[in-house]
């Protein structure tokens, strides 16, 4: 399968906008897609963070597997990443990443008050690629009181401020566009949970990755959703054909594919994760 591209244009400007606006926050919330952490993370985000504390947010945990999801967040935290699962969707995860702001901002708040400064609310800025949640976590988290707080002082622009309570404000975010793939598996990856736009895919082609990422890590998945029987020395090939004869299709494998991937993304075939950490490469258990 070819190398998936796609990265829009554009990308110094929301670059430069993104480092902007950094130095209005305190912290950095940067979120990614729990089933793929690793290759949903922008490494152009991580040079815009660079020293700024930021808390790695997986989201979408109700859709990942829960054993590899804990592992990727003991990974993280070994590399002293401040990292937490959340299913923003369902409002799961939000108290925690809230308690887990004002602990990053205690000692902070502590010199302050010292001083004789009063608190002032956390100011948060959410970064992520396109399909990670970012909207969906903005509207959990402002919920219908959204209020603009007024522009901060030497701001040349004016930025829209977001009232949470009345501990934080959220500054309106600037979309991060896509870096270049160096990892032929990280496009993969994307495109399988809809991050990349369907018309660039070859969905046939898309669905044998997945096929056999399944063999290798769900091995009895599909056997089990599709009544397939014993698949174990098959090839993506036999699998995606048997598939396509069990969903009643012929000889559209496209078809096939396309209806795998939509059931992958639906849900459907249950907590499935694509990101592996390094020690799971040679898992073969659900």
């Amino acid at each position: 399968m070819a190398n998936i591209q796609w990265y829009p244009g554009h990308m110094a400007k929301a670059r430069r906008e993104a480092k902007e606006k950094l130095n209005l926050v305190d912290i950095v919330i940067e979120l990614v897609d729990a089933r793929i952490p690793e290759s949903s993370r922008n490494p152009i985000i991580q040079e815009i963070i660079a020293n700024k504390p930021s808390i790695l947010v997986l989201n979408k945990s109700d859709l990942a597997d829960p054993q590899v999801t804990k592992r990727w967040l003991e990974e993280y935290k070994s590399q002293g990443q401040t990292a937490l699962a959340i299913d923003a969707q369902h409002s799961k995860g939000l108290k925690e990443l809230t308690n887990t702001c004002k602990v990053l901002m205690n000692d902070y708040f502590e010199k302050q008050k010292r001083k004789g400064v009063k608190p002032r609310p956390i100011r948060l800025m959410i970064l992520g690629i396109p399909n990670v949640g970012k909207s969906t976590l903005i509207n959990r988290f402002v919920g219908k009181n959204q209020a603009q707080t007024g522009n901060k002082p030497g701001v040349t622009k004016a930025q829209r401020w977001l009232k949470i309570g009345k501990d934080f404000e959220l500054l309106d975010t600037p979309g991060i566009l896509w870096p270049k793939f160096e990892d032929p598996a990280t496009g993969k990856y994307l495109a399988l949970t809809g991050a990349i736009k369907d018309q660039l895919l070859e969905m046939q082609e898309l669905s044998l990755v997945f096929i056999q990422h399944l063999q290798q890590f769900y091995p009895t998945i599909l056997e089990e959703y599709y009544q397939l029987g014993q698949t174990k020395d098959k090839s993506s090939a036999e699998i995606l054909s048997l598939l396509t004869k069990k969903m009643g299709l012929g000889e559209d494998y496209h078809q096939a594919g396309e209806k795998l991937i939509q059931d992958f993304r639906q849900h459907k075939l249950g907590n499935i994760s694509l990101d592996q950490p390094i020690e799971s490469v040679d898992h073969n258990e659900r």
